[in-house]
């Protein structure tokens, strides 16, 4: 009798992509996984405590692939370099709806209770940082728009993620760049007021 296939965790994370994808992380148990994988539920455990901790490397494996997206998008769009992060992100949204709802609805982790805790989010001071430099605009300022940025984008992907609106990429392209405008030049003003 041949030997049976090991499970690893990778293998694990790969079908629970795929099934998260289709139809939601909520559906999601361990005969749930181990039906696809074709196997037991044992060797799912033997790689997991539980499925919390299953979910806890789920979703940093999740959000690689997410950040692999955006790297994808930007490869294969002709915009401007700082409309990529606001676009891709509604992008993913759109096509990907069951893990933008997991990332960046339902397991969000962010807590503020001030606009300055967004800085304390891993990768938003870095990614601020870039946008200050491509869009020209001194650093604590660019962060103030960056947010109000995000803030917008946010509120557009969740409602594409609803299925409350659908808007193509050209509109939203054009919606994007016009906020984005309006953000800049309100605080370039408030620069010249000082």
């Amino acid at each position: 009798m041949p030997p049976k296939a090991k499970i690893t965790k990778e293998m694990i994370l790969d079908i629970v992509l795929d099934m998260t994808r289709v139809s939601g992380f909520e559906t999601i148990n361990a005969r749930s996984i181990a039906g696809k994988l074709q196997c037991s539920t044992r060797p799912i455990f033997t790689c997991y405590k539980n499925m919390e901790e299953l979910k806890t490397d789920f979703l940093a494996f999740a959000y690689e692939y997410y950040e692999q997206y955006v790297i994808t998008y930007r490869n294969s769009q002709k915009v401007k370099p700082y409309l990529i992060l606001p676009l891709s992100y509604i992008a993913f949204a759109q096509e990907e709806t069951h893990l933008f709802k997991l990332l960046f609805i339902n397991d969000i982790d962010l807590k503020m209770t001030e606009a300055k805790d967004f800085y304390q989010e891993i990768g938003n001071e870095n990614k601020a940082r870039l946008f200050s430099e491509t869009i020209g605009v001194e650093l604590e300022r660019a962060k103030i728009i960056f947010l109000d940025l995000y803030l917008y984008t946010h509120g557009i992907a969740v409602l594409i993620a609803g299925d409350k609106i659908k808007l193509n990429r050209e509109n939203t392209e054009k919606m994007i760049d016009n906020v984005l405008s309006a953000f800049i030049r309100q605080e370039k003003d408030r620069n010249i007021s000082f």
